[in-house]
């Protein structure tokens, strides 16, 4: 289903929004980046904001990117594998900026079922658009499901949201041709890394109180034994030889988990509370091996 590209613009922009991404602090962990690297691997994909900055500076050799998110996944193979496909359902979408509409696109979201990202069919790719959709019109840019695994973040009520462009889903194609995408747990994601290669973590971030728990990513959430697991692969990969790299929150926890890191402590914005006070002056860390 591989489809030929035709026109590409000079920049990648990110093709969702993502509550948690990292465009807003892109500057700030390109200053920590190592200043050469083989192998970029990025377990915990997301929205991908690192990966297409270092993509448009042409710092990107090869890459192997991963999420736990299936259905994100099989968005960016859609996207990698046969763009001019998703175009076309993108086009002839039926679902309005409304939010009738926009409930009807979730409940036909959540009842595709059972696709295969091994083998795209019509249903991944329609997922896919489904999801494109749903990105842009839900609240923040959220990605949160119920224990059923269903999506179920309501309508944002904006007033333009706009679907990706034809220009930018194929500029978004070709940066993805050289890169793996593997949909796995974040410490089979990396076990392949090896000396020099920079594994970037961008994990669920720890709560800072007990009210702010937003783990509802996948059914089964991130823990805090997740945050001490990803620790120890931390610690597996520097004694590889890897160079890495860890945002976080900047919580007692965190900061005492990796207390034998590099740990730096910078400024952002939360995107994703209902307050807008509340979404500013917010510090989290940036954590290296290097």
């Amino acid at each position: 289903m591989r489809t030929q590209l035709t026109f590409l613009p000079q920049k990648v922009l990110p093709i969702v929004k993502w509550a948690g991404g990292k465009r807003q602090i892109i500057d700030k962990l390109m200053k920590k980046k190592p200043k050469e690297f083989s192998v970029y691997f990025e377990p915990f994909l997301g929205g991908g904001a690192l990966l297409i900055e270092l993509y448009n500076r042409g710092m990107l050799k090869k890459a192997v990117v991963s999420d736990i998110n299936f259905d994100l996944i099989n968005l960016y193979i859609v996207i990698k594998t046969c763009p001019e496909e998703i175009i076309y359902h993108i086009k002839n979408m039926e679902f309005k900026n409304n939010s009738e509409d926009y409930y009807r696109a979730r409940d036909y979201y959540n009842s595709i079922q059972g696709i295969d990202i091994n083998s795209i069919k019509e249903e991944n790719i329609i997922k896919a658009a489904l999801l494109l959709y749903l990105n842009r019109h839900c609240y923040n840019g959220l990605y949160r499901v119920n224990n059923k695994g269903e999506f179920n973040v309501p309508f944002g009520s904006y007033k333009n949201p706009k679907l990706p462009s034809r220009e930018e889903i194929f500029a978004f194609s070709e940066m993805l041709q050289n890169i793996e995408i593997l949909h796995m747990d974040f410490e089979e994601a990396v076990k392949n890394a090896d000396s020099f290669d920079f594994v970037y973590f961008d994990p669920p971030y720890m709560p800072i109180s007990k009210t702010a728990y937003f783990t509802d990513y996948t059914v089964a959430g991130f823990t805090e034994e997740d945050q001490i697991r990803l620790k120890n692969v931390c610690d597996i990969l520097t004694q590889k030889g890897c160079y890495v790299m860890v945002s976080n929150s900047d919580s007692e926890f965190i900061r005492n988990l990796y207390k034998d890191y590099n740990i730096e402590t910078i400024e952002s914005r939360r995107s994703i509370n209902s307050s807008a006070e509340k979404r500013r002056g917010h510090s989290e860390l940036i954590i290296t091996n290097y």
